[in-house]
């Protein structure tokens, strides 16, 4: 029996208006602005395709981002609160935005003006598809007839297991944003070198190594996925890229040569999240054991 809750993300989960549906989630579209116009970023892309969104990255503009209000969190929670239900809601990495702090806002205000009701915000610690996974594996166990505080404490401790190793094509993007630590050693695309970059446990993207080359790059997150336990068959891998999809057939390709069978789920790196890493990207996210330590 489905428990008395709501399971609320952001579209930063880059997950595809299919999955939303299948597991019931209820999605805040965050707002990016490209060339002097603002955008919401919705999962069907209704406003602006992936591929223009990076083809005018790819002409020099930029894009820039903004943080969700507490407003547009009540506006998004409150039909539900109305309706005798509670929130479970997941945000993108308190590191990398500071919408994690309004959402606590909001939640503080929800509860105060609907006494017995209970809002749960979790700082993801996570961005893409990591949001994306947590999101479909809350779902599956709101499902499976966990309660509220249950699926909490399930996701929390996912969290902790959960790894994004990402590739840039470079880090001018995410430098230029402020959203990895530590960039300026890792900067520059001579010879083929590719940054290699992870979230650590409090959720900030850290440059962490190099390869020479896409194929090494590859290499290394299939050694990082061995090394951190992966374990086919438990949880699927998921794969975001930022209009790479090529990459991401290869990448496929090696961790089933590594692993077996293993089920993916696939989609482009959103505008909001590509707004900080540019084209060119692709992250491989798995649940595997503790984070990686920098």
């Amino acid at each position: 029996m489905e428990q008395n809750y709501v399971i609320v993300v952001d579209s930063t989960t880059d997950i595809t208006p299919q999955m939303a549906e299948e597991w019931g989630l209820v999605v805040i579209p965050y707002i990016f602005t490209l060339d002097g116009k603002d955008y919401y970023n919705y999962l069907d892309y209704r406003e602006l395709s992936s591929k223009d969104f990076y083809d005018t990255l790819r002409t020099g503009k930029s894009a820039t981002t903004t943080q969700v209000t507490p407003m547009r969190y009540l506006e998004t929670w409150e039909p539900f609160l109305k309706d005798g239900k509670d929130i479970l809601y997941m945000c993108l990495s308190s590191q990398l935005s500071k919408s994690y702090d309004q959402s606590q806002m909001a939640a503080r205000e929800a509860m105060e003006t609907y006494p017995g009701r209970k809002v749960i915000t979790i700082d993801s610690k996570a961005a893409s598809l990591g949001q994306g996974l947590l999101a479909v594996e809350a779902s599956k166990a709101q499902k499976a007839g966990m309660s509220l505080d249950e699926n909490a404490a399930l996701i929390e401790k996912l969290i902790q297991r959960l790894h994004h190793w990402v590739v840039p094509d470079d880090l001018h993007h995410l430098k230029r944003g402020g959203r990895v630590s530590g960039a300026s050693a890792f900067v520059g695309t001579m010879l083929s070198i590719k940054p290699l970059l992870t979230m650590v446990d409090d959720g900030k993207l850290v440059p962490i190594s190099k390869a020479r080359g896409w194929t090494k790059a590859l290499g290394y997150i299939v050694a990082r996925m061995e090394e951190h336990k992966f374990a086919p068959g438990e949880f699927d891998v998921y794969i975001a890229h930022s209009d790479m999809l090529e990459r991401t057939e290869q990448i496929k390709e090696a961790i089933i040569a590594k692993f077996g069978p293993t089920n993916f789920v696939v989609n482009s790196i959103g505008p909001v999240i590509g707004a900080h890493t540019g084209p060119g990207t692709v992250a491989v996210i798995f649940v595997g054991n503790n984070r990686a330590k920098v």
